[in-house]
């Protein structure tokens, strides 16, 4: 048994100026920045958490600009398996998550539970 939930949203930007692509979708959202210092961190800007508990980040990317999105999980091999049931694809395994790709071509990323809670209710698997 595993649980997952939608974590959120990462806006993959292909851009010379992360910050401002950040700045602008901050600003069109209603939610501030949270730079962090990591260096790991360098190619991302994460957005202020609001009450809707949704991760947004603005990400500098070398493809086309799109949206993505992020599964959360307690089990990030149980439920890539089971979108892989589903018919999805690995793709790449970045850092401890995984990039897949859905049968209509979307990609989208299974992550990890951070702080140990859901940022929403999350549907139980078997």
């Amino acid at each position: 048994m595993h649980r997952s939930a939608l974590a959120g949203f990462i806006i993959d930007c292909r851009v010379d100026s992360l910050p401002a692509a950040a700045e602008f979708w901050g600003a069109a959202l209603g939610r501030g920045l949270r730079p962090s210092p990591a260096e790991e961190d360098a190619g991302y800007v994460p957005l202020e958490s609001k009450e809707d508990g949704l991760h947004i980040e603005v990400q500098r990317v070398s493809h086309e600009s799109r949206l993505h999105l992020d599964i959360v999980t307690d089990d990030v091999e149980a439920e890539t398996r089971r979108l892989e049931d589903l018919g999805a694809r690995r793709v790449q395994q970045v850092r401890d998550w995984w990039v897949l790709e859905a049968p209509t071509g979307h990609r989208f990323c299974v992550v990890p539970l951070r702080k140990g809670r859901f940022p929403n209710p999350p549907t139980v698997w078997p």
